[in-house]
């Protein structure tokens, strides 16, 4: 039926295991038999893509062994969880578990950033002038926050209306940097920063020589009363981040609880920062800019190993995803890259960006997925040599003819009719450790009821201050108060 045993091939039965590898126990169909194998991830600094449509399976049977195997493993780890705190819950209670605690030298901290409820979460500033070396930091900030922010500019970059808000802010973001000694550098700040009388934030950022260079042609525009171009350049960027301006993202935002240098060897952690799918567009803009952040203090040689897990990847936005692909490999930096769809990577990122995603990630899991995404994933797993058998019958006789041809190991419509826990996908290898057998097609075997008695110990995220609804205005006008001494304290 379908071809089903024709289309059967050898997968890999070993268990593979070493210091960073992620095994998931599985099993596959071979001539017709049930036979029990292993998808062994051995080398997960080569990255690992987790594709599937909702309710394929990609959190329940992958990404929760990937962050339970890497946290019991010693992994420093970054999870992005965007359906908080499904994902958030899992790492907790992993890292309280007597044998994850022995895995570490140092036991990493435990931080969560979640902007819904503010007694349970961290404050942290993605801005930390101690972070931020030089003005291309500030470059980078200033692109990841305002392309989140218009997800429509991704692909306009090198637009004039599109640089020059970004410029702005970059402007902006480095004129705090520098006043005295990075004090005030926080995005509530520059948010706050930015809403000043033209007269007055001109003459103020003409006090930084620095950023001379990027104000320039603003201020150029305003001498010469080019209003109209001049809103059109700067107006973009704050209604965009006027978006921003609530006193729970402003509490968040300008705390210094803990640094995103995760893999800190003498001060490892282990951080989760919670979406909203409700909220996405706002949030995931700022959770963005704190991902760029990490993905630019992990990416360092001697660090410890590190684990960056991202649930509904489309859902953010940033610069240089495939140069950390490309280069993290040698700084022991693991990335899982769960999405839905090609076409939706499509649809956030772009098409050259999503198909240098898709095409320089070493491991891929798939679960259900159709169209292109589907036609892709076939042509990467190959051919194999089937047999084919033709019957002829006529009058005086019946002729059988038996032949062999090359055709698709694991076609489109297979991959568009997998179950919920059935996965296809290939995996990478060590020198060290070879896999000839990379290519699977298996249903990874769970463990039902071992899973729901884990979940049904599992402790609630506790609550890490208490804070009054009076706190939190209090902060909010005091950033409005510090810029009015900024300027005070500049200009006399």
């Amino acid at each position: 039926m379908f071809n089903r045993n024709n289309e059967s091939f050898p997968q890999e039965e070993r268990l593979l295991e070493n210091e960073f590898s992620i095994n998931l126990p599985s099993a596959y169909q071979l001539k017709g038999k049930t036979r029990k194998s292993w998808i062994n991830i051995i080398n997960p600094f080569r990255s690992t893509l987790v594709i599937g449509t909702p309710g394929a399976g990609k959190s329940y049977f992958v990404v929760r062994h990937i962050i339970t195997q890497h946290i019991r493993k010693g992994f420093s780890m970054f999870i992005y969880d965007f359906k908080f705190d499904d994902l958030t819950r899992i790492a907790y209670n992993t890292l309280l578990s007597p044998g994850s605690r022995s895995a570490y030298k140092i036991l990493p901290r435990f931080y969560v950033i979640n902007f819904e409820d503010l007694s349970r979460t961290h404050r942290c500033n993605p801005l930390d002038p101690s972070t931020m070396d030089d003005i291309t930091d500030a470059t980078e900030s200033s692109r990841t926050i305002m392309l989140g922010l218009n997800r429509e500019w991704i692909k306009k970059q090198g637009d004039f209306f599109v640089e020059s808000p970004i410029n702005f802010v970059t402007g902006i973001i480095w004129f705090l940097r520098k006043h005295d000694g990075g004090r005030y550098c926080t995005l509530p700040h520059v948010i706050e920063l930015m809403q000043l009388e033209y007269p007055v934030l001109f003459k103020l950022l003409r006090t930084e020589p620095e950023i001379e260079v990027l104000i320039n042609p603003f201020e150029s525009a305003f001498r010469n009363q080019a209003m109209e171009q001049l809103e059109g350049q700067i107006a973009s960027a704050k209604i965009s981040m006027a978006r921003l301006a609530s006193p729970q993202l402003y509490y968040v935002l300008s705390g210094n609880d803990f640094t995103l240098d995760i893999n800190n060897p003498r001060e490892p952690k282990l951080v989760c920062m919670g979406n909203n799918p409700q909220k996405q567009q706002i949030y995931g803009a700022v959770l963005s800019l704190y991902i760029s952040r990490v993905i630019k203090l992990v990416n360092k040689k001697h660090q410890q190993k590190c684990s960056l897990v991202f649930d509904e990847f489309p859902t953010i936005y940033f610069n240089g995803m495939d140069g950390l692909i490309a280069t993290a490999r040698a700084n022991k930096v693991a990335t899982t890259l769960a999405v839905q769809d090609y076409s939706q990577l499509k649809k956030d990122y772009g098409k050259d960006q999503a198909e240098v995603i898709m095409n320089i990630v070493g491991n891929v899991i798939s679960g259900q997925v159709v169209g292109d995404t589907a036609k892709q994933l076939s042509e990467r797993f190959g051919k194999i040599v089937q047999q084919r058998e033709s019957i002829s019958i006529n009058a005086s006789d019946t002729s059988v003819s038996r032949s062999t041809q090359l055709d698709a190991a694991i076609p489109p419509s297979r991959i568009a009719t997998l179950s919920s826990g059935e996965f296809v996908g290939t995996v990478a290898d060590d020198p060290d450790q070879k896999i000839d057998l990379k290519v699977f097609h298996a249903e990874i075997r769970n463990d039902h009821a071992a899973i729901r008695r884990e979940e049904a110990a599992y402790q609630p995220l506790p609550p890490i201050r208490t804070i009054s609804h009076f706190e939190i205005q209090q902060n909010y006008f005091r950033i409005k108060a510090d810029i009015n001494d900024i300027v005070e304290s500049i200009l006399p």
